[in-house]
């Protein structure tokens, strides 16, 4: 359990931090003059995070933050890149002293970067390292009576991610039969290379490429470049918005309807917001022709994403639309999946 607290809330939970006996030894004191009695788990320029036997895990506003003691050494980093290990201890007036085998420094609690454990690695340099995680997540349902119906979707995604860069690969297929018709045939395979070249700005390459067999499409591919904006780029949550050129590629099945080869424009939206233990993700994509603006494709996903009891298991709940401003004949332009999906994470 995570809980944020702010100058009245801590002023609350300062009596009962003062009284609570102890196994933790470190303490917080914040502007307002309240004392939190815990273990300083980290520093990161933003939030003191506080672990204690009276609320579980608090996060502290680090500006509201005059000064931290700590019983246990550990590895700080300031502002301006000097890193020392030692103990901290207050020397009143909001300045702090890190004292430790290598020797002391004075300082003040804003200008502290980030801390970690000893043994640990630095957080700036955990957040470069490369590594992949990945999910699978399958839906089945089915129906027999009145009427027959079976159904089949899943998906797959690994993902190599750094504070730097993105790189996912993705496929998944759906199959829906209904009175042994089909409804539903379609497979999408798919690599998506993101760059933060420069703050909030970044570059990005992705293909996909797969068929649609209800809608007549033999084989399509979709090939975009283009930048790309963070509007919101926060620890829960980012919205970025991307702007390119792209190629579609449609193969029809049915000769009467003309195949798409044709440049266009590529525009994308990419949103995640955690509330808590729960994930909110929305995608969107839109490109329309160079040569047709009237003939666009647009792809939608939004779904919310609730841990089980094992944090590795999750239920996915949300919906999917895919738009094609000129399908094939006899087909409909909009298709729409609702789905509830579970889904295995691991690394």
């Amino acid at each position: 359990m995570e809980l944020y607290f702010f100058p009245r809330s801590l002023a609350t939970l300062a009596v009962v931090g003062l009284i609570t006996s102890a196994a933790f030894a470190d303490t917080i004191e914040t502007k307002n003059g309240a004392k939190l009695i815990g273990k300083v788990v980290s520093v990161d320029g933003t939030v003191v995070a506080l672990d204690t036997d009276y609320a579980g895990n608090l996060k502290i506003k680090q500006s509201e933050v005059v000064s931290i003691t700590t019983d246990s050494p550990l590895n700080v980093r300031l502002s301006s890149g000097t890193v020392l290990q030692g103990t901290i201890s207050s020397t009143g007036g909001g300045a702090i002293a890190i004292a430790g085998p290598d020797g002391s420094l004075s300082t003040n609690v804003g200008k502290v970067a980030a801390t970690w454990a000893p043994g640990a690695q630095d957080p700036a340099i955990a957040a470069l390292t490369r590594s992949w995680t990945y999910e699978v997540d399958v839906d089945v349902t089915g129906k027999t009576g009145n009427k027959e119906q079976i159904g089949t979707a899943a998906s797959a995604r690994a993902s190599l991610k750094t504070a730097q860069d993105t790189l996912q690969f993705y496929a998944s297929y759906d199959r829906q039969i209904s009175d042994k018709t089909k409804s539903a045939d379609q497979l999408k395979v798919g690599v998506d290379y993101q760059n933060n070249f420069s703050g909030k700005y970044s570059w990005y390459v992705r293909d996909e490429g797969g068929f649609d067999r209800v809608k007549d499409i033999e084989l399509y591919n979709t090939a975009a470049a283009g930048l790309g904006y963070d509007f919101i780029k926060a620890p829960k949550q980012t919205l970025t918005v991307r702007g390119g050129l792209s190629f579609r590629y449609e193969g029809y099945k049915n000769p009467a309807t003309e195949d798409v080869k044709a440049t266009g424009l590529d525009f994308g939206l990419n949103h995640t917001k955690e509330f808590g233990n729960w994930t909110m993700v929305n995608r969107l994509s839109y490109d329309p022709l160079f040569e047709d603006f009237s003939n666009f494709r647009i792809v939608h996903e939004s779904f919310f994403e609730i841990p089980m009891a094992d944090p590795s298991w999750k239920l996915r709940l949300g919906l999917s639309n895919d738009y094609n401003s000129k399908p094939g004949a006899n087909i409909e332009r909009l298709d729409t999946t609702y789905f509830t999906r579970l889904v295995l994470n691991w690394k």
